[in-house]
């Protein structure tokens, strides 16, 4: 797998736009911020923290993890306004999730970059840190390779349907849609997916251990 701390300091991240996400700024146009149920929101794997910053600006209390502390650090400084918060951590090592609650979660380009072995492993995390009725928004990668590109991740492709059986131990669809706003090359290629966690789900299942 990636180091994705090797990534950041070598400034080798062509994943990074330089700014949110066009689906989520399409869902907070479309849903506005109840989907966030006013936060705070957290992103997993939130990188130079682009996604953070535009939940803030709608008066969303945010927090961003993400493995690499270079991207946290260079997220931080990218940060001067209220209602942001960040730290180094896995969202997938349940002791990192322990003890946490977040309203909801916003995924993009957390769930594509991890071993496809470990997805459930990213639902039970998700479960862990919301409540009952907690959302669960994300863009998904459906196609995400260019055409000259070798299919062999990361980023790896999920169909809507892996989706649903992935994460339905805990979550219920609740929409889902392709979004109309992309970066210039992914129009097409995305799926919005926004998922409510469930009553008496269960919190711990086995996990990969991958």
């Amino acid at each position: 797998m990636r180091d994705w701390e090797a990534c950041y300091r070598n400034e080798d991240t062509p994943w990074d736009r330089g700014g949110p996400a066009p689906p989520l700024l399409e869902l907070l146009e479309l849903w506005g911020s109840p989907v966030f149920q006013g936060g705070p929101v957290l992103v997993p794997g939130c990188g130079s923290g682009h996604d953070v910053r535009a939940l803030a600006d709608c008066g969303i209390r945010a927090h961003g993890v993400d493995i690499s502390v270079t991207a946290v650090e260079k997220a931080r400084g990218l940060s001067p306004q209220a209602g942001i918060s960040y730290e180094v951590g896995d969202f997938l090592d349940p002791a990192w999730c322990g003890g946490k609650c977040f309203a909801a979660i916003w995924e993009h380009t957390c769930f594509c970059a991890i071993d496809p072995r470990r997805r459930r492993d990213y639902a039970a995390s998700a479960a862990a840190v919301l409540p009952e009725g907690g959302h669960l928004a994300g863009v998904f990668y459906l196609h995400p390779w260019d055409p000259d590109e070798e299919p062999d991740g990361p980023p790896f492709k999920v169909t809507v349907e892996e989706l649903l059986e992935t994460f339905a131990p805990w979550f219920e669809k609740i929409d889902g849609w392709v979004p109309a706003a992309a970066y210039p090359g992914r129009e097409g290629r995305e799926w919005i997916g926004i998922f409510r966690r469930l009553a008496h789900a269960p919190v711990a299942m086995a996990r990969s251990g991958v």
